[in-house]
């Protein structure tokens, strides 16, 4: 990973969490070779464990010199009656969000009195 190809490492972005794509507004640009283009993406792997958590990893890579710029992370799961994700990548940053899988979320619930 390389921390002089982005302008800030591992920003907050709250509870953004991607399986997919690149923070490009954090991209300054490949060190190696000088060029800015849209990052591809390099060694996907997709696994599930056997309680069903699903992560997601893969390389943000400079198209042109093939230079590893970051490696994302992104993880699912579901406890209890919520929804887990969280995502961390030098690049994308770090997040997490919670989800309840219920049609009425109860800790947004108030109380009647």
């Amino acid at each position: 990973m390389c921390g002089d190809c982005i302008k800030q490492r591992c920003p907050d972005r709250g509870s953004i969490c991607l399986d997919t794509g690149a923070y490009l507004l954090n991209f300054q640009g490949c060190s190696e070779c000088k060029v800015r283009e849209p990052l591809v993406v390099r060694d996907r792997h997709e696994e599930t464990e056997e309680d069903g958590e699903e992560t997601v990893t893969y390389q943000h890579v400079c198209p042109n010199c093939m230079h590893v710029i970051a490696e994302h992370s992104y993880t699912f799961s579901v406890e209890d009656d919520f929804q887990e994700y969280q995502m961390f990548c030098m690049l994308c940053g770090r997040g997490a969000d919670t989800v309840s899988v219920l049609p009425d979320d109860p800790r947004r619930q108030q109380p009647l009195f």
